[in-house]
């Protein structure tokens, strides 16, 4: 896929992940327009990078994302839907057997899955009247083994990844020009992340990643060591199971 040229809408841009890849896109050629919840966030990214367009738009909130889809379709619209936000709420020593976790539960599936799916459907007629468009949902490894302490993040990203698989073949059967790429990140060193003492991809390497797979038409880009960790958990899964979920983890829920 070629990225010069075309018109990328970053969900979660202000800052991490998404404001490295608005960078990364603007280099190769790209327009881009960022959004999130945080309007310091997008200032700060306006300012460092001036050929940004910044809009403020919460992804879990059903008339944020109608108000967002007719301002950047008034802008001309976009070729490229990177659905980059999420949640993940503080893992918790209570478990998921509790009340609190159920209303945590709502919260992240809200922004992860159904956030998702709101607007593709919003953005799905404009993308189909593109010559070459695309839509990146970006799911985890957590989707192929879950986490014990983030029991419903791996959820949404499982319900991610196969409704992204399903939004694929459905357009392929109507014959629809629009790509669908999953992206599958191994631990990115974000502000989510910054409590882990675990081995991390700079956010660089993982934009590097996902632009590279988009270049080669990858339907499913694994970045790091998710390429190697698929490989383990699918011959090995209670290995699999066992790196995502090693005894500290066990020693959190214990306590």
């Amino acid at each position: 896929m070629n990225i010069k040229g075309k018109t990328i809408l970053i969900t979660g841009g202000g800052s991490g992940i998404g404001l490295e890849a608005a960078k990364q896109f603007l280099d190769l050629g790209a327009r881009v327009i960022i959004t999130g919840r945080n309007q310091q966030k997008l200032d700060a990214a306006k300012k460092l990078y001036p050929k940004l367009t910044a809009i403020k738009s919460d992804v879990g909130n059903a008339a944020d994302a109608e108000s967002l889809f007719e301002q950047v379709n008034a802008s001309g619209g976009i070729d490229i839907l990177y659905n980059n936000a999420a949640v993940l709420v503080a893992p918790s020593n209570l478990g998921i057997a509790n009340d609190k976790h159920a209303e945590r539960a709502a919260y992240e599936m809200e922004v992860n899955y159904v956030g998702v799916i709101r607007l593709n459907n919003l953005f799905l007629g404009t993308l189909q009247s593109r010559k070459e468009a695309a839509i990146i949902n970006t799911t985890s490894i957590l989707s192929e083994a879950p986490s014990l302490i983030e029991a419903t993040y791996s959820s949404s990203k499982t319900a991610l990844a196969f409704y992204t698989v399903s939004l694929r073949e459905h357009l392929k059967i109507i014959g629809s020009n629009v790509k669908v790429f999953e992206l599958i990140p191994p631990l990115v060193a974000t502000e989510m992340t910054a409590d882990r003492n675990d081995k991390k991809i700079s956010v660089e390497d993982m934009v590097k990643g996902l632009i590279n797979g988009l270049q080669k038409d990858q339907q499913t880009i694994r970045v790091g060591d998710a390429k190697i960790f698929n490989v383990i958990n699918r011959l090995f899964p209670k290995i699999g199971f066992s790196i995502l979920n090693p005894k500290k983890s066990h020693e959190l829920l214990r306590s």
